[in-house]
């Protein structure tokens, strides 16, 4: 089931996040340089499934955060306004399923990192998206 809700996820990214800049799934391509193309990287986790009472259904949670990833701290924030326009308040479509509209649940502003010799700035947020049989 978090493959499904991981595609819907990365369908939103993918929809507002244009060329230079990209969406990856859990790893980066080798050679991907976000002071030119800047990006954002996505990672997926789920909790086990829950009995929604309300909603008479087993509820399903999953987590996705979203690094956002550019050569300074602008580009990070660009990357991270991009990524909360496609999914905060949106409601994705996964077969079988009825979603909630995702909310972000955290974040941090840009952090600096010059681990590589070359200045990134990362922002992480984490956003929620729950659904129910539907």
């Amino acid at each position: 089931m978090i493959d499904e809700h991981a595609a819907a996820v990365l369908a939103l990214l993918n929809a507002v996040v244009a060329p230079p800049r990209k969406v990856f799934d859990g790893r980066v391509d080798d050679g991907t340089d976000p002071r030119t193309n800047p990006y954002v990287l996505a990672y997926f986790d789920s909790s086990d499934p829950e009995f929604d009472f309300e909603a008479n259904a087993w509820r399903f949670e999953m987590t996705a955060t979203c690094h956002c990833v550019g050569g300074n701290a602008q580009a990070a924030r660009q990357m991270a306004d991009l990524a909360r326009t496609a999914l905060v308040a949106v409601r994705p479509t996964v077969a079988g399923r009825s979603c909630w509209p995702i909310i972000r649940e955290s974040g941090m502003p840009p952090q600096r990192d010059e681990s590589t010799g070359v200045l990134t700035m990362d922002q992480i947020d984490q956003y929620v998206l729950r659904s129910i049989p539907g």
